[in-house]
């Protein structure tokens, strides 16, 4: 394949050796893991920071800029991206899109309705993350109207639909290329996705080799601007120190979300910039209110009440965090802190306990994985400040794999554990739902309320904005009532870079868009 072979020659000529710089075109990245496939619907190891490179959807969010003069995005505005227009019917079921003209994948293939049904068909059959994405946002059936428009029929009005149409997931693909690769056992060639891609985005794989390095080159035929790097180098480097080492001596242009110890080291080097954004994803410690003794509310409210939140921003995160007060992150639209009434008293955790008969004292394990960087810190911090209220915690420690299974939505068997989760659209009730609505992909937990999700179903159903904020209030309030997390605090988020690399934009969910980047001339 030319693309293939043209990155191989770029390839040859750095040597991918740790000595060798890279070319001016060229943007290198050590990362944890080469990734293990790239279908945004089978998300693997590493998966979830390259698909956003390679497969775009209808809108985006709009930009704007902040108080600082940097670029962030504007979850206020939905602009086209392979769609350039859309209509509404009257009743707000039925959307229609106007596909872009020409937008061509590497393959050479133009874009066109039958590949965005196709696609959707692909995340319905597959039953994970993109047909989750189409239940929350209400989507009944998908439709080519003509060769380049395409109906969304909703079952309901639904205020985040065009919000979830933001996602690399479902993403649209190239299904003519797809489909060539299919078989009677494999009719979405989902096998073929381990190690190919086909979409429409800025860039293509050009090859991957397992524990190694991933190559990419830019989509010859994109539509877009033309990315500023045309390679792109995805090295696996596991160990964090090792990282730190190839950014610091120039052998990388990017490393992938470093601690806050790393964070601390670079922050005065000149080697190195470091660039930060509001974290959506909160540091919590999960509670199952259907398992002894998180089924008794006063245990819940009481570990709540046994936090130090500043001491542990202070201690885990390095003072770079904001105090968790509600599922909905800060800066998402209709957030609100007023039920909030679990400042640290002490005092308060041990007559809750003392209630709900644990006047002696609750033994209790606490789970965590290596999936972040600060779990562990954290994990140490919580047992030592809920020994002070009575509580002794045990740590078990598990892998990233097993935390993983057993919190997904048909298992979900862990009474008390921490975990990093938020929202990848930036909507209350998209947040909502997937975080602790009964049917949320992401409700770990299992918390099941069906107060709250008549009101989280309210929010998504309501499109008319004040309205909606109020149900978005009452949300937050019977959740936060109900504690069924230790709430905790929203780390920032944190990318280091060459410091000649600009044009990094924060995105929701976490990964930096390489079409954004440029090097400083």
């Amino acid at each position: 394949m030319k693309l293939r072979a043209a990155l191989l020659a770029a390839v040859a000529a750095t040597a991918l050796s740790t000595a060798a710089p890279a070319l001016a075109e060229t943007l290198v990245i050590a990362a944890t893991d080469v990734p293990e496939g790239f279908d945004g619907d089978a998300l693997r190891p590493g998966t979830q920071a390259v698909v956003p490179q390679i497969y775009e959807n209808l809108t985006k969010y709009g930009r704007k800029t902040d108080e600082n003069g940097r670029e962030v995005l504007d979850p206020g505005v939905i602009e086209g991206s392979l769609a350039e227009s859309w209509t509404v019917s009257d009743d707000g079921t039925r959307y229609v899109f106007k596909l872009r003209e020409g937008v061509m994948s590497p393959y050479g293939n133009e874009l066109t309705a039958d590949d965005v049904v196709w696609s959707w068909e692909k995340s319905r059959e597959q039953k994970r993350t993109g047909n989750f994405i189409g239940n929350v946002a209400n989507v009944d059936t998908v439709e080519a109207v003509s060769d380049y428009e395409v109906a969304f029929n909703l079952k309901a009005p639904s205020s985040i639909f065009l919000n979830t149409m933001t996602l690399y997931v479902p993403g649209i693909y190239d299904s003519t290329e797809m489909k060539t690769h299919a078989t009677e056992a494999d009719p979405f060639a989902i096998e073929w996705l381990v190690d190919h891609t086909a979409g429409f985005g800025p860039y293509t794989l050009s090859e991957v080799r397992p524990d190694e390095v991933a190559l990419f080159v830019a989509n010859p035929n994109y539509y877009g601007e033309t990315p500023y790097f045309d390679r792109v180098i995805y090295r696996e480097v596991p160990s964090a120190a090792s990282r730190a080492t190839l950014l610091l001596s120039g052998q990388v242009d990017w490393i992938d979300r470093p601690s806050q110890q790393l964070v601390n080291e670079f922050i005065d080097d000149d080697r190195v910039k470091v660039m930060d954004a509001p974290g959506q994803a909160m540091m919590a410690a999960w509670m199952n209110p259907n398992v002894p003794p998180f089924d008794d509310l006063r245990v819940r409210q009481a570990l709540n009440y046994g936090v130090d939140r500043q001491l542990m921003i202070d201690s885990v995160l390095g003072g770079e965090g904001d105090i968790a007060k509600s599922v909905v992150p800060l800066f998402v639209d209709g957030y609100d802190d007023s039920s909030f009434p679990y400042n640290y008293n002490p005092e308060k955790a041990r007559e809750l306990l003392a209630e709900a008969g644990y006047a002696d004292g609750l033994e209790i394990e606490l789970l965590y994985s290596d999936l972040w960087w600060w779990l562990e810190p954290f994990t140490i911090q919580l047992s030592a400040q809920l020994a002070k209220v009575g509580v002794t915690v045990k740590p078990v420690r598990l892998t990233g794999s097993d935390m993983r299974s057993r919190s997904a939505p048909a298992v979900r068997d862990m009474p008390f554990f921490v975990y990093e989760s938020g929202p990848i659209v930036l909507d209350p009730g998209y947040t909502l739902y997937l975080l602790a609505h009964t049917e949320g992909v992401s409700n770990r937990g299992d918390f099941k309320n069906e107060e709250f999700d008549t009101l989280v179903e309210q929010v998504i159903a309501t499109p008319d904005r004040d309205s909606r904020l109020a149900f978005v209030k009452q949300a937050q309030k019977v959740w936060v009532e109900n504690a069924p997390w230790v709430m905790v605090a929203y780390p920032k988020t944190f990318e280091a870079m060459k410091p000649d690399i600009e044009g990094w934009v924060f995105h929701p969910d976490n990964h930096e868009r390489w079409a954004d980047l440029t090097r400083a001339q």
